[in-house]
């Protein structure tokens, strides 16, 4: 605000001002005041002189080398004192506050495939690094983990996403094959090459209807008009591999859940199968906390150096481009 001399006072030089002034209040001296302050006596002076103008008071009594406040300077420094010990505070007050933020819970929603084979080396790097930090795994599918998303009853997602509605970003980070899952003796198991023909008519078995990998099956086999009987709907991956293992019928799978270590015979499949992209997803505009950009850099370092396409929804094959409309979406 303009003084009578028409100069200004910004609000910089007013927290300067109160602050040498209750520092000289304090320290019953402007040269102990300057020693505090790291200031030269003459600068100290001008700052408390420039208060007294603006504020058309007199702040000390000045009695030989000795100054003792006026009641206009005790009525100020009763007021201002906080606001400086509050200014002066900030910085510890602040880190105290980021320390907080920085150990906060991290709500992290996915899906079983993300759940069982990419987080699990993830979290234990992660809470080897941030032990402080504890996680919940929310395991939530569809319209479910779009609900905690756009709630914000998560931070992020792990998953796979076929359509993406325009409230929610999604950046692919993995990249896996689609195989064909086989028990030992199969009539198929021995086959070098397997063809889009060879699946016709065979017993399959697959996730629910609701999930990505059915919808990308049924899309691929009903382009190419190869018929196909689903024998089995089975809840995970996990479950797929077992009544495959034990002859149910034959698996179309991401490679996400081949670990090499199953009773199973795997085989390519032609490339128009897509490769299944799994990334991040999180409502647009939300901020991430510092936990969950930490938890999404073990997944890819730099992942936000590039603040490109947020967007990444096509799911490539080698030959073929699946660019999903905007609506209701899956996830495994």
């Amino acid at each position: 605000m303009p003084d009578a001399s028409g100069r200004l006072y910004y609000k910089n030089n007013r927290v300067k001002q109160l602050r040498a002034f209750c520092y000289t209040a304090q320290a019953g001296s402007i040269s102990r005041a300057a020693e505090r302050l790291f200031l030269s006596q003459p600068s100290v002076s001008l700052q408390i002189q420039a208060l007294e103008r603006e504020m058309e008071i007199t702040l000390f009594e000045r009695r030989g080398p000795k100054i003792r406040l006026t009641p206009d300077g005790k009525a100020l420094y009763e007021l201002a004192l906080p606001l400086v010990d509050g200014i002066d505070a900030l910085p510890a007050r602040f880190a105290e506050r980021h320390q907080t933020l920085q150990r906060g819970r991290l709500d992290i929603a996915a899906g079983e495939s993300s759940t069982l084979y990419l987080i699990p080396d993830l979290l234990k790097d992660y809470l080897d690094r941030y032990p402080n930090s504890p996680v919940k795994l929310h395991n939530l599918v569809g319209a479910d983990m779009l609900s905690a998303l756009r709630n914000d009853e998560v931070d992020f997602a792990i998953g796979s996403m076929l359509e993406l509605p325009d409230d929610i970003a999604y950046r692919a980070v993995y990249s896996f094959d689609t195989s064909l899952i086989l028990p030992y003796g199969h009539h198929l198991a021995d086959k070098d090459r397997i063809e889009l023909n060879d699946l016709a008519s065979e017993e399959l078995i697959l996730p629910p209807r609701h999930l990505t990998t059915w919808r990308l099956v049924n899309l691929v086999l009903q382009q190419h008009d190869i018929p196909y009987e689903v024998r089995l709907e089975v809840g995970g991956w996990e479950i797929m591999k077992a009544y495959v293992e034990r002859g149910f019928g034959i698996g179309i799978a991401s490679n996400i859940c081949i670990t090499g270590r199953d009773e199973l015979v795997v085989k390519p499949l032609p490339s128009v199968f897509p490769r299944r992209t799994y990334g991040v997803m999180w409502r647009r505009g939300r901020f991430l906390s510092p936990q969950a950009k930490r938890f999404i850099e073990l997944m890819q370092p730099g992942f936000f150096d590039d603040p490109g396409m947020d967007r990444e929804t096509e799911v490539r094959g080698d030959n073929r481009v699946f660019v999903p409309s905007a609506g209701a979406t899956g996830a495994d």
